[in-house]
């Protein structure tokens, strides 16, 4: 069986983290696959990793390369990747990219790339972890689990506690990712115009009065009026200020519920915790809630045609 080729990409922050990301190569490696693209780790720009064409040329290349990889895994998140997407070349990447099998995962701020090659090249890519978290000590036997099983996979699916209340049984493309990235490309053309979708969304380290006025934003777009299902992920670290006076993340959640129009299913473990799923972003899915427990099926996005690397996350 061949080696699962995985070449990095850094389309947003520079890597403050140098162990981490060594270790999530190493263990990779460890894992059998080959990583290429490392020359992306030295690169650092201000708080960037590198300049915005060196960042941009990262994307492109995958519309000219000879021999793809079966993953373009995003390095770290941070900020930046919105600057690059004047600069992507959408009419190649859909050409080159549309049939094959090589799959873009990341999240955090990768998630303005997701959106933009959605909109323009009609990309499914995957929200999951980034190289920093499969290197960090932190990393889970789930995270490292549901990555490789999405994407050796034709379908997965995930299932969860929730505090849903409500009987749910909705279909249509998932889609989403990090929320403050989400909301800072709505009017613009890189927002893709999904009707009937199944909506994730999380975040960190951001006070529950920005969660509440971003999916506001949302709210009064008519974006969220237009999904069958909003889906709340991991919200790590939004603590409220000492000005909140008992306000605090649950009470922005029941003030959507209460304006949304659509079920809100909370306890998704995914975004900045230490569980992490593996999301095709553009999949049709399906969600269902039903005493306590949320279970999400989704099917039919581009896969390696491969089986997953055997064992459980090990430490090299």
């Amino acid at each position: 069986m061949p080696e699962t080729r995985i070449r990095l990409i850094a389309p947003s922050g520079y890597p403050h983290d140098p162990a981490a990301l060594a270790h999530g190569v190493d263990r990779l490696r460890h894992a059998g696959c080959m990583v290429d693209g490392l020359e992306v780790l030295e690169r650092s720009e201000l708080r960037f990793a590198g300049s915005d064409a060196e960042r941009a040329a990262d994307i492109n290349a995958l519309a000219s390369m000879e021999t793809l990889p079966d993953i373009a895994l995003v390095t770290r998140g941070g900020y930046g990747a919105s600057r690059l997407l004047p600069h992507l070349h959408y009419d190649a990447l859909r050409e080159r990219l549309a049939d094959a099998s090589t799959l873009l995962v990341g999240h955090s701020d990768f998630t303005a790339l997701q959106l933009a090659l959605y909109a323009k090249s009609g990309l499914c890519t995957f929200s999951g972890p980034l190289l920093a978290d499969l290197g960090g000590e932190s990393c889970s036997e789930f995270t490292w689990q549901h990555f490789w099983d999405a994407l050796t996979s034709p379908a997965s699916a995930a299932a969860w506690s929730t505090t849903a209340t409500n009987q749910v049984d909705v279909r249509g493309p998932l889609w989403g990712g990090n929320l403050a990235v989400l909301c800072s490309l709505l009017g613009t053309p890189y927002f893709p115009q999904i009707d009937g979708g199944i909506l994730f969304v999380e975040d960190v380290w951001e006070p529950p009065f920005r969660i509440e006025r971003w999916l506001y934003q949302l709210h009064l777009s008519g974006v969220l009026g237009r999904q069958r299902a909003l889906v709340l992920g991991d919200f790590s670290h939004c603590q409220p200020g000492a000005r909140d006076n008992g306000y605090d993340l649950a009470a922005a959640f029941a003030q959507i519920r209460a304006v949304a129009g659509i079920p809100v299913v909370a306890g998704m473990p995914h975004g900045h915790g230490t569980k992490q799923l593996t999301l095709p972003f553009g999949a049709q899915a399906r969600l269902r809630v039903g005493d306590g427990r949320a279970q999400l099926d989704f099917a039919g996005y581009p896969h390696l045609h491969r089986p997953a690397p055997v064992g459980a996350v090990e430490n090299p």
